[in-house]
């Protein structure tokens, strides 16, 4: 048991710490995530004064769990679809801000004189304001409300997702030290890819699997088949090297559309609040005052372009949705610190080795002062409102004021649906046509030719691959095709009708190449062979009925796990 000795006693001296600091900092109504970095800073090897952890090697692993319960979490919270229903507005306003806010980061680390990759991871931190301080603070000013506080918490909904997303490209450019506009773009495919692949399968396989075995769930059994679930995706995830990080907030996202999410979440949230604190703990035990000292200038620098940057592009990006001046003002007020993910952005550079030892301290400086002063930020907000609107030009506010949504045509909102509807069903079905052929080549097709080697194994492979694709190419060329939006089109005629016969061609083109890709796995024939079966199958599957059949079931099924939790709801 001697060997123990350490990892307890350092998990007993960070509990202590981290129970006293919550304590003392619930008392002083203060985010207690400034509490756990407190007795991280106490607990820490910076300072000799207090008793300090043993061994910083086990403080990390224990961290690196609490950042993959903290994405669980975070999924089990977020939808999807919750994306499509926040409309163009949050996107918008999202993207401005985030975009806006790395080029803040990357220009404030550039006039200090630091390293290419010290710019860019910390253009990344300060481009996430912090959710938990901004819902604490609104909950604490009674402002939850308020219009601009729920528009203020869809865009940090959907700037935790673009910080998932930074993670995986600055993990990228981390490791191949590379910024070439080919390899990100290759990087963000790849990505894209994986999720829209794991989330198809995922909704399919998961919500079927729970109500199988409802009857067998106990809350213990629910916790550990879920943690299951959670780090199999963690596994899967640095398989294909991607951050665990990632895999954790992708199965919690497709956990959140099952019936049992909310009581997953609350089972999963007390392993998370033991590990969240841990990790925020590592946060503090790595700031050395010192270096803080040290830094003191570049730290001043760093907040004034984070309130800057966030005034202006917060303010920009809301005005740009038609929200009006004000809730852009009381917006972007309210978006001025940043939070759990600039810890997590900097413990990704810190383990990759790519990052300089003074960023983390620097970073931690930054969001307790920010954090600080962010209820004072939102105060301000409608005194500054005030102000502009009495010394603006008329002309100026009154093209601020908020703009109506224009009601579009009757055709224009059948295109709408028609359109969404229709590449919705062909992203998904190319991704498992994909998925698929990259199945049955790297990881069937191998163990096919060990029994039957030679042409007749390829052919059986082909014939099997075929077989299984074909329904999904069908879907592809003849989805929406008799939906009410596409038969209304058709027969309004005139161009629409030029239209709809491009959608459809496009599609068949799209289905065709696909279908090459598969035959082309294993048989490498002239481009005429090769055509010609593939439009002989296509042919025979837009024919058969059997075909429809199965694209229907699944995706009644998928429709069905997708939907499932709001129907409960309803």
């Amino acid at each position: 048991m001697s060997h123990l000795e350490p990892m307890i006693m350092d998990l007993a001296l960070i509990l202590m710490c981290a129970g006293a600091m919550t304590l003392l900092f619930k008392w002083m109504k203060q985010p207690l995530v400034l509490g756990y970095i407190v007795a991280g800073i106490l607990a820490g090897p910076h300072l000799s004064i207090t008793p300090t952890v043993v061994d910083t090697e086990n403080v990390k692993m224990w961290s690196d769990i609490g950042v993959i319960f903290l994405l669980f979490a975070l999924g089990l919270e977020f939808s999807f679809k919750k994306i499509f229903k926040m409309g163009s507005a949050t996107i918008i306003a999202a993207v401005t801000i985030v975009m806006g806010m790395i080029v803040v980061g990357v220009t404030v680390g550039s006039m200090c004189g630091w390293s290419r990759m010290d710019c860019l991871f910390l253009g990344g931190m300060v481009a996430m304001s912090s959710t938990t301080i901004i819902f604490k603070a609104y909950t604490d000013m009674d402002l939850r409300s308020k219009p601009f506080a729920q528009l203020v918490l869809s865009i940090l909904i959907l700037e935790d997702i673009i910080a998932i997303v930074l993670m995986v490209i600055l993990s990228t450019l981390a490791v191949s030290d590379n910024v070439e506009g080919i390899q990100l773009f290759g990087a963000m495919s790849k990505m894209a890819f994986f999720i829209l692949l794991w989330f198809i399968v995922g909704i399919f396989v998961i919500p079927l699997l729970l109500r199988k075995v409802r009857h067998l769930m106990s809350d213990e059994t629910m916790l550990i088949v879920s943690l299951g679930l959670c780090f199999s995706m963690v596994v899967t995830a640095a398989s294909v090297d991607f951050s665990p990080a990632f895999g954790a907030f992708v199965m919690g996202s497709i956990m959140a559309e099952t019936l049992e999410a909310e009581r997953i979440h609350k089972l999963v949230n007390p392993v998370k609040d033991l590990f969240g604190a841990i990790f925020f703990v590592s946060v503090g035990m790595m700031v050395d005052p010192l270096m803080i000292a040290k830094y003191w200038l570049p730290i001043l620098i760093i907040i004034a372009g984070i309130v800057v940057g966030q005034l202006v592009f917060g303010t920009l990006g809301v005005i740009l949705t038609g929200k009006g001046l004000k809730v852009a003002l009381q917006s972007s007020f309210s978006l001025t610190q940043i939070g759990e993910f600039a810890f997590i952005i900097a413990g990704l550079g810190t383990s990759l080795g790519v990052t300089s030892d003074f960023l983390y301290p620097v970073v931690v400086a930054v969001s307790v002062i920010t954090t600080f002063i962010t209820p004072y930020m939102i105060r301000l907000a409608l005194p500054t409102y005030d102000f502009l609107t009495r010394f603006l030009p008329a002309r100026v506010i009154k093209a601020l004021a908020p703009k109506e949504v224009a009601i579009s045509s009757r055709e224009t909102q059948h295109w709408h649906y028609l359109l969404k509807r229709m590449c919705t069903k062909v992203v998904i079905y190319v991704i498992v046509i994909v998925a698929t052929n990259t199945i049955m080549a790297e990881f069937l097709a191998p163990h096919v030719y060990e029994f039957i080697p030679g042409v007749w194994g390829r052919v059986i492979c082909s014939l099997l691959l075929l077989a299984v694709i074909t329904p999904f190419l069908r879907a592809i060329v003849m989805t929406q095709n008799r939906s009410v939006a596409f038969l209304t089109l058709w027969v309004i005629g005139g161009l629409h009708k030029v239209k709809l016969v491009a959608t459809v061609a496009i599609r068949f083109m799209l289905a065709l190449y696909l279908a090459m890709s598969a035959v082309w796995l294993f048989f490498q024939w002239s481009i005429i062979v090769i055509l010609a079966i593939a439009v002989v199958l296509i042919v025979i599957a837009i024919m058969g009925k059997d075909m429809k059949q199965q694209t229907d079931y699944f995706e009644r099924i998928f429709l069905h796990n997708l939907n499932e939790r709001d129907e409960y709801k309803g």
